[in-house]
């Protein structure tokens, strides 16, 4: 049995977002935001469940950053509201919902942890939604406006700044498949915000550098490492395109200052209207990558598989099974994908900014959960990646999904990925197993084998 150890420098983290944790929806002037509205219609959310209260963590936030001190996280990533910050989007600054997230970073610094802060995690503001929305182009420029207040009021402290969370979820799901908010269902439209995302991110790259504000910023990608499931040009053909839009739209805009050509002439009339100049934008160099990393998947030829005509498989190690929401349990899959990046993209600085997984739980009666699945997931998925690093990958940093369970989008309360228990009725927090083993992981810079 060996000790697996990581660089020196290596940064353990662990992630969540605003409205999954926060609560306070209508609270000290916070606007309504796109989920707000979304999860109060009916139909949309599993069992009616909406992030009202979620884990109350707005009212709740010194207690949970003891959590994250005495878990010994190096840095702690999190969103902000949009709609708490500017109730109507742009304009007038809501001066407490600012001072909340002043003085969560406040007592992040205290506790000696860096603060990672994502500026959108698919929250728009409701009142920009009705003025069109990602679709509008304008929204670029209200980002941006957005943007340069959190660099002036929280610049001096925040270590890394994520300008998006997952901007192919933002579009494909809110948009194209309309199973997110704002619950749209139009392709070409998903296509076009998608391109209006990746615009506020590079005009947002291009205010930090002219703001001189400390730090650095990127973008979070998910990035699925999925393959052909034979040598058939067919399948190999539906996994071009299925991975062209699950990563190459996004990553060979932003470091390639293009969109994948073969792409673009499959959807034909359903491609995004670019500007001139705007890929340029786009294009701004960053400073670093986040990587998402959940799942595996096997992509096949079907004719009855959607625009892309693909069929998704997802993969799984022999004796592993499924998640509590049916994904495969893949880990050489977080190598392959930064791997992947790596070698299309250079040797940009990455992070994995999100890992974890959603299992069955047996709370006992203190409120402990022995969720050893989830250790066996976690200790998999860093075994690869401390290979990545031994094979020279520009891997500096690792964050766990989640800090504490949390209301899961669509899906409401029932899947749970936290370190921490919450329980629901009460509010409070109960560390899990996983808690106190990565907590050993972070003490020690490793683990054995």
């Amino acid at each position: 049995m060996a000790f697996i150890r990581f660089p020196d420098d290596f940064l353990w983290g662990a992630a969540t977002s605003a409205y999954q944790i926060e609560g306070a929806w209508n609270e000290d002037g916070k606007g309504e935001s796109i989920w707000d509205v979304y999860t109060h219609q009916a139909h949309h959310i599993n069992n009616g469940d909406n992030g009202d209260v979620a884990c109350d963590h707005y009212h709740r936030m010194p207690q949970d950053v003891q959590l994250i001190r005495d878990l010994g996280l190096k840095v702690y990533r999190f969103s902000a509201s949009w709609s708490r910050v500017f109730p109507e989007g742009y304009g007038q600054v809501n001066s407490k919902g600012l001072d909340f997230y002043n003085r969560l970073i406040d007592q992040l610094c205290s506790a000696g942890v860096q603060p990672a802060l994502a500026l959108y995690h698919w929250d728009l503001p409701q009142a920009l939604q009705q003025k069109g929305g990602w679709l509008n182009r304008d929204t670029t420029d209200w980002f941006v406006e957005y943007a340069l207040q959190m660099y002036e009021a929280l610049g001096d402290r925040v270590a890394f700044w994520d300008t998006h969370n997952e901007p192919r979820v933002a579009a494909f799901l809110g948009y194209g498949d309309g199973v997110f908010a704002p619950g749209i269902a139009d392709y070409s439209a998903a296509y076009q915000v998608a391109h209006h995302l990746l615009l506020a991110h590079g005009k947002a790259v291009q205010a930090f550098r002219q703001s001189g504000c400390k730090g650095q910023i990127g973008i979070i990608l998910d990035s699925e490492n999925s393959v052909p499931a034979s040598d058939r040009d067919a399948d190999y053909a539906a996994w071009q395109r299925y991975y062209e839009q699950d990563t190459g739209l996004f990553a060979d805009a932003l470091f390639k200052g293009e969109y994948p050509s073969s792409l673009m002439d499959w959807l034909g009339p359903m491609s995004p209207r670019i500007l001139p100049g705007d890929m340029e934008i786009i294009s701004t160099p960053v400073d670093f990558l986040g990587i998402n990393y959940y799942r595996s998947s096997l992509i096949s030829f079907d004719a009855h598989g959607g625009h892309l005509k693909c069929k998704v498989q997802w993969r799984t190690m022999p004796m592993w099974g499924h998640t509590e929401i049916g994904w495969g349990v893949y880990p050489p899959g977080i190598k392959e994908v930064v791997r992947n990046i790596q070698n299309r993209y250079g040797n940009i600085p990455l992070y994995i900014t999100e890992n974890g997984c959603a299992t069955k739980e047996v709370v006992g009666t203190n409120g402990s959960v022995d969720d050893t699945e989830r250790v066996d997931f976690l200790r998999r998925h860093l075994m690869a990646v401390h290979e990545a690093i031994q094979e020279g990958c520009n891997l500096r940093g690792y964050f766990v999904w989640s800090l504490l369970d949390n209301f899961e989008w669509a899906l409401g309360y029932e899947p749970r990925f936290g370190l921490v228990r919450v329980d629901y009725d009460t509010l409070e927090r109960f560390p899990k197993r996983s808690y106190h083993w990565y907590k050993a992981v972070i003490s020690e810079n490793g683990f054995w084998e």
